[in-house]
């Protein structure tokens, strides 16, 4: 069983050169993707013949790609609730709830995204393999994309690397970042004493995160309900221009504004135990995705409103505030 084939006129420009040649330049396809296609009996054709990606083409060929529909027979279909946010037959965007893991990794093999979303395509009577085309955090909510197809995969995959998809956070930060508004620009990579968690080092993997900050804070009398004798807090905005593991709490805790909620990232010494209970978990949302779609061309944006957890903090910060 395939997908709707990829379709494509070859047009006078193109006369003369090879299949894989023309997929390339017009789908953008990837020798990897070709490859695999190329096996199935459907899965390259040129006027209806299967051909060899080499083949030469005339003017008014077409050229179709199939690719055979997958299962992640891996993957144990588990009926959690899930909000959709947006699908099609090729794309999923989910609204992930904070506190689920996105893949089954050791120790979490239930009870996952994607446990959930094949049983979701399993009551459709799709068979649809599992491919996420980010991740969050477990503790982080918001948007996932999810390709339903290879050939989307690699596209979207391709922008991301690009820096073509715009992904925006929010966040409640300890503190107020100085200056209000700017761009952490410092490298991240592994902690060498702590391996699970990432630090800003010099010979680091380039990492940038544009912050915004909303609103503060701020009180500077004795409050019982938070258990602070003075305090400052912020709800910040942020963009993504690259996606390391972490990337937002490590630079948040890098500029001295760590997460609201962090425990692994939080302030030296702990929180305000009345907000991180308020939250009960770390406080940043995915709220904005897009990017453009492979298939329609059409540049496409989703939005994932606040969870009523983060609403509750926030409406907690504000009522302290002086």
């Amino acid at each position: 069983m395939y997908y709707p084939p990829l379709e494509v006129v070859v047009e006078a420009v193109d006369a003369g050169k090879e299949v894989r040649t023309v997929l390339e330049r017009r789908l953008g396809v990837s020798r990897k993707l070709l490859s695999q296609v190329k096996l199935t009996e459907h899965g390259l054709t040129l006027n209806e013949e299967r051909v060899y990606t080499s083949a030469k083409v005339s003017e008014g060929d077409v050229i179709r790609l199939r690719m055979e529909r997958e299962e992640s027979d891996d993957i144990l279909p588990e009926d959690i609730p899930i909000e959709i946010v947006y699908e099609d037959d090729s794309l999923l965007i989910v609204n992930k709830p904070a506190g689920m893991v996105v893949h089954p990794t050791h120790g979490h093999y239930t009870g996952t995204l994607a446990n959930a979303v094949v049983y979701h395509w399993k009551e459709r009577g799709e068979r649809v393999r599992f491919r996420p085309i980010h991740r969050l955090d477990e503790e982080t909510s918001g948007l996932v994309a999810i390709a339903k197809t290879g050939y989307v995969h690699q596209q979207v995959s391709e922008q991301l690397q690009a820096g073509e998809v715009d992904k925006r956070y929010r966040a409640y930060v300890y503190g107020r970042p100085d200056p209000v508004n700017g761009t952490v620009d410092a490298p991240i990579d592994r902690d060498t004493e702590r391996p699970h968690l990432r630090v800003v080092r010099a010979d680091g993997y380039p990492s940038v995160t544009h912050y915004e900050t909303a609103e503060t804070f701020e009180a500077w009398q004795d409050s019982a309900e938070s258990g602070a004798a003075g305090w400052t807090a912020s709800a910040v905005k942020l963009k993504l221009e690259t996606g390391r593991t972490h990337q937002i709490r490590v630079h948040m805790r890098y500029i001295g504004c760590p997460l609201i909620g962090d425990k692994l990232y939080g302030p030296d010494g702990g929180g305000v135990e009345a907000w991180e209970a308020t939250a009960g978990r770390h406080a940043l949302h995915a709220e904005t995705l897009s990017f453009v779609h492979p298939l329609t061309k059409d540049r496409m944006t989703w939005h994932a409103p606040l969870p009523s957890e983060l609403l509750r903090l926030e409406e907690t910060l504000r009522r302290h505030a002086e």
